[in-house]
């Protein structure tokens, strides 16, 4: 007799829980952990009750910040959950997630439907390959309807859904689902939270054959052996369409929908089934590629092959820094070493933990599938590679979002200076999304993130976290000025004698406009008969470019201009290298003051990809901006319009062009250069 193996990989789900702001992740999430015995209290959202929003900011605002993982067993399988942020300021977070998960569920709010960041998270799974199932969420609410919520994913997301449930009731009177494959009805009585099986009522039973005959017709449609059972039978056994739709899923060709309402505790158990079902495990997704010198390779998902890992999230908790890894291959002990092998450093790991939020279970191993978290990594960062030192190999990276917005931050005492700089780095480990740098013409320190809600977040961690006050301004726009008009046969007398060795210096020198060159400045000489030395001409040189530091129309730098050193004259005793520097800075000085000259702002070149019904809003925004649109095109039902738009005019966009396109609006931006400035912001700036 033939023993038939299990593969242990098999009984893992590595999943996520994407969806919009409020569609009901983290409560679905709780009710998860509450059906499969993990937790024995349920968690509000409200009330800030819930196991995975259990930081202090994200139960005072109400919504999920960072992403937390949990784990919980099913039906003796172990899923691995993690439940991801829906504000659009954090999809960076949810796309460090999808890197390393293998199967999501996309929850959708019954009455709103798709909104504009299910279209987001539903993009950035697509890109990573990561099969879906869908739960029609809040189907107790006024106004829920599953058929409405159906036909935007298939119009919004050009996805085939396969609804394999029917609501029994609508919005108050919700109380339970069929189910369209085993043809049998599953209720709830709102005095527990066990539910019943039992015959479909008969209001229903026509209504649920029809459905079953339309899921029947559109598996068929898709999937050539239940065409075939379909054509031969002229219908499809449970078990056929159960093969069916899994195979679908994990192909994408078709998106399960199931329904429920999470808040009221009704259809979590199905879900879990269906996640069972239809999402693939570590064994059913393709062997993780990596390079070694140029060279592809791959790690089968096998707990005996070389340690493969990637890091995908760290976090620095009271516990000590915890760094989130899924395990690709091999098996990862307590005490072993791992290697970077981009940095070819090697690392120590001190303790292996099964995370549950912010609790923690310690264990012995991880192997190729698991989740978990480890402590002792003092310089992994988010998508780092991990492996065996005897079998290096490094694994892609998650790609990290550019920031859009920026602002200022200063420590409020200058004791706290230092404070504020570390405190800065540990964000940056924590969030690759946020950017630290210093402007090195105003001096000043700027953090740049995706939206203004994720710089606020990340400037209330620092005040909350690492006790430093904070002074947050917008960031200056860095101007220049620029000659127009010059003069020329400019003289300037540099004479000082006060004691000992004088100072002697006289120049002549043209300006003029620099155009056609891609230089910002050019100095050249035209003196003859030696009547200014060539390390005198050097120096004045040095001294014209110390004088573009600050122009006359505003403390500026000066760029696109030409001085040319046309004469001078020296003192036998009094003229120095030093003279002639002083007389170059203060002589270009004077004679820029003599010049005409404008004020020239930043440009950046915008690229805005928008839904084509907000063209009209976005257009009228872009020239509210002083933006000049160079080019319009369509594709796919939106359009991307490129627009030259000045920097100041930028800050802020982001929040404006997410409410004018219901979120659903993304834009680029890179430096086009300088441009005149108008003459009234030109004024205005003048006036501070």
């Amino acid at each position: 007799m033939r023993t038939h193996l299990v593969n242990p990989l098999s009984t893992v789900r590595n999943i996520g829980i994407l969806a919009h702001v409020d569609a009901g992740k983290t409560t679905l999430t709780e009710r998860v952990l509450f059906a499969t015995g993990t937790i024995h209290k349920r968690g509000e959202v409200h009330d800030g009750t819930t196991v995975t929003d259990f930081d202090a900011q994200e139960r005072a605002r109400g919504i999920t910040i960072f992403a937390a993982a949990v784990s919980c067993t099913w039906d003796g399988h172990r899923v691995n959950l993690i439940d991801t942020p829906g504000h659009v300021d954090f999809s960076d977070e949810v796309e460090r997630s999808l890197r390393v998960l293998d199967g999501a569920v996309a929850v959708f709010d019954a009455v709103a439907g798709v909104e504009p960041q299910s279209e987001s998270v539903w993009r950035q799974a697509d890109r990573h390959g990561v099969p879906r199932i869908a739960f029609v969420n809040k189907l107790d609410r006024a106004g829920a309807d599953l058929d409405r919520a159906v036909a935007s994913i298939r119009d919004r997301l050009g996805a085939v859904p396969l609804v394999v449930q029917l609501p029994i009731g609508g919005e108050s009177g919700f109380t339970g689902l069929v189910d369209l494959l085993r043809m049998e009805a599953l209720t709830w009585d709102g005095t527990s939270d066990a539910h019943t099986v039992g015959a479909v009522p008969p209001e229903l039973r026509e209504e649920a054959g029809r459905r079953r005959r339309l899921l029947e017709e559109t598996v068929a449609g898709l999937h050539p052996a239940a065409l075939e059972e379909f054509c031969t039978a002229g219908t499809l056994t449970a078990g056929t369409l159960s093969t069916a739709l899994r195979e679908l899923t994990l192909s994408g060709d078709g998106v399960v929908v199931l329904c429920g309402s999470a808040y009221k505790n009704r259809g979590v158990e199905p879900l879990l089934d269906a996640v069972l079902a239809y999402l693939p495990s570590p064994a059913d997704v393709p062997p993780v590629r990596g390079t070694l010198a140029e060279t592809e390779q791959e790690r089968e998902a096998d707990p005996s092959a070389p340690f493969t890992a990637l890091a995908f999230k760290v976090a620095a908790t009271p516990t000590g820094r915890l760094t989130y890894v899924r395990v690709y291959a091999g098996t990862l002990r307590k005490g072993e070493s791992v290697l970077d092998p981009v940095t070819g450093r090697t690392e120590r790991i001190g303790r292996i933990l099964r995370v549950q939020a912010d609790r923690h279970q310690e264990r012995e191993e991880a192997v190729a599938g698991d989740i978990v978290a480890v402590i002792g990594l003092k310089s992994a960062r988010a998508g780092t590679t991990l492996c065996a030192p005897s079998a290096p190999l490094v694994l892609e990276p998650p790609s990290a979002a550019e920031p859009v917005v920026s602002v200022a931050v200063e420590a409020r005492r200058s004791t706290d200076t230092g404070r504020l700089a570390s405190a800065l780095a540990h964000l940056m480990e924590e969030d690759p999304s946020l950017v630290v740098r210093t402007d090195g013409e105003t001096g000043q320190t700027l953090l740049s993130g995706m939206g203004e809600l994720h710089l606020e977040v990340a400037v209330e961690k620092i005040r909350r976290d690492r006790g430093v006050e904070v002074t947050v301004g917008r960031p200056q726009v860095s101007y220049r000025e620029t000659v127009v008009r010059g003069v020329a046969g400019f003289v300037h007398r540099h004479v000082k004698q006060d004691g000992g060795a004088g100072q002697f210096a006289h120049i002549v020198l043209d300006v003029e406009p620099l155009t056609g060159e891609e230089e910002t400045f050019v100095f050249r000489s035209t003196v003859t008969g030696g009547r200014v030395p060539q390390e005198f001409v050097r120096a004045v040189e040095a001294g014209c470019r110390d004088a573009l530091a600050e122009g006359p129309l505003g403390g500026h730098p000066v760029t696109g201009l030409r001085v040319t050193l046309t004469d001078g004259a020296t003192h036998t005793k009094d003229s120095s290298e030093m003279a002639f520097r002083a007389a170059g800075r203060f002589g270009l000085r004077e004679a820029l003051r003599a010049s005409t000259l404008e004020l020239l702002e930043p440009v950046a070149e915008v690229t805005v990809t928008v839904p084509e019904d907000a063209v009209g809003g976005v257009l009228g925004d872009l020239a509210s901006r002083r933006g000049r649109v160079s080019g319009s095109t369509s594709r796919s039902g939106t359009s991307v319009i490129t627009a030259e738009v000045p920097l100041a005019e930028l800050f802020g966009y982001a929040s404006r062009l997410r409410s004018r396109t219901q979120g659903r609006g993304t834009f680029t931006t890179r430096p086009s250069g300088l441009a005149p400035a108008p003459a009234a912001v030109a004024a205005e700036l003048l006036k501070r």
